[in-house]
């Protein structure tokens, strides 16, 4: 069955309203659904997106409304052309991994949609009030994305639908899309600090670690004792944009699963428009930048989002491992219920208390035949091995997750 005849006998009770920037949004609608509740959906930072990707990145937003006219749903959605010629050019600012791009996306189409973020790990794509159950709420959004989908104008055609990425909590809701002919799959885990109610300083969060954890930690702060750790202002962020272009490219093209690179301009735009909620921290080593991290601050949670090395200088000065205890910090500070530190460097994250959160994603081709082909294609894309550590002493109880 085609995704329109799948759309036509599905429940769809919500009537969706769609725009093509956060300048059309109907605002007052969209933040009474939103409400704080994530900063990667918010207006300032979908703004943010906008203005440093002009021109690279199509965007599109729907809000879903009830019988009675009431915003009960919304949608982030990110159009990216994969074209060879692009990626041959390497001018494309979103990329998928290599697996998907080379099995999916060039033999089966050349334009994306993406229900989600494709510079965040998360739910970042989709939300909805309690007005409405989970089950409704994404029955519609597939019906919403296939309306958005046919009337998107462009000079190729969307092939190909993605939304991403969803917590393990959300499975049994998220697998409604299935019956609407979505493939599902898992990349990386998310490591995911819990910030214990006990940790008011770093101390506190230290003295909960076993010695040898505790005395490694100590190890990190001794070799970056002459590194200096600045936060910095729009101004700042600017006159450095060029050299923090650069760190983070280099972090990038290690990655093997890299969804998106941004430009330096980004980062100005991030501190411009959200304020406190973005966290920019330079690592100088004589006046030299030599890293940068940032953090998002999302609700109740501290998002890690990018960060750039040399890595030059990387492991003489444990750059990176002085960034993660420096997260863990920023959480304490603000009284977050949990660090969310993102894929890779699974074992390292590890050593500070992280632990893995599975995420799944989705995956559809406009063609009914092609859609067929992609299930046995993006079942070889699973999830690294990885080993982990336990850093807390015996007994020592983290908050639950859920």
């Amino acid at each position: 069955m085609s995704w329109y005849q799948l759309c036509k006998s599905k429940k769809n009770d919500l009537r969706p309203e769609f725009f093509h920037s956060t300048d059309d949004l109907k605002k007052d609608d969209w933040n009474s659904i939103v409400n704080n509740a994530n900063v990667y959906l918010t207006i300032p930072y979908l703004q943010s997106l906008e203005d440093s990707l002009e021109g690279q990145v199509d965007f599109r937003y729907i809000i879903f409304y009830n019988a009675s006219n009431k915003p009960v749903a919304l949608a982030s959605v990110q159009i990216l052309d994969f074209s060879s010629d692009v990626f041959k050019k390497n001018e494309v600012y979103c990329k998928v991994a290599s697996t998907i791009k080379n099995k999916v996306l060039e033999s089966l189409g050349v334009k994306m949609m993406v229900c989600g973020n494709v510079f965040a790990t998360g739910e970042n794509g989709f939300m909805h009030t309690p007005d409405i159950s989970s089950e409704d709420a994404f029955t519609n959004l597939s019906n919403g994305l296939y309306e958005l989908r046919q009337a998107t104008k462009l000079d190729k055609p969307i092939s190909v639908v993605l939304l991403k990425e969803f917590w393990p909590d959300t499975f049994d809701e998220s697998d409604t899309l299935k019956s609407a002919g979505f493939k599902d799959f898992k990349v990386d885990v998310n490591m995911v600090l819990k910030i214990h109610p006990g940790w008011n300083t770093m101390e506190d969060y230290l003295s909960s670690m076993t010695t040898k954890f505790r005395t490694r930690a100590k190890g990190v702060y001794k070799k970056s004792a002459d590194i200096v750790v600045k936060d910095l202002s729009e101004l700042e962020i600017h006159e450095n944009k060029t050299n923090i272009e650069g760190l983070y490219r280099s972090v990038v093209e290690k990655a093997d699963f890299k969804f998106g690179v941004l430009t330096g301009d980004a980062f100005v735009q991030f501190r411009k428009n959200l304020g406190e909620d973005f966290i920019f921290k330079g690592y100088f080593l004589n006046d030299m930048m030599v890293g940068f991290s940032s953090a998002f601050i999302s609700g109740s949670s501290v998002d890690a989002n990018f960060v750039g090395l040399n890595y030059d200088h990387n492991q003489q000065y444990a750059v990176y491992q002085r960034m993660l205890y420096d997260f863990v910090e920023i959480g304490i500070q603000n009284q977050a219920k949990e660090l969310r530190l993102g894929r890779t460097a699974e074992e390292i994250k590890s050593c500070i208390g992280a632990e893995p959160m599975d995420m799944k994603l989705y995956l559809r081709h406009r063609n009914s035949i092609s859609n067929k082909l992609i299930a046995p294609i993006i079942s070889t894309i699973t999830p690294s091995e990885y080993e982990l550590r336990y850093p807390f002493k015996a007994g020592f109880s983290q908050p639950a997750y859920g």
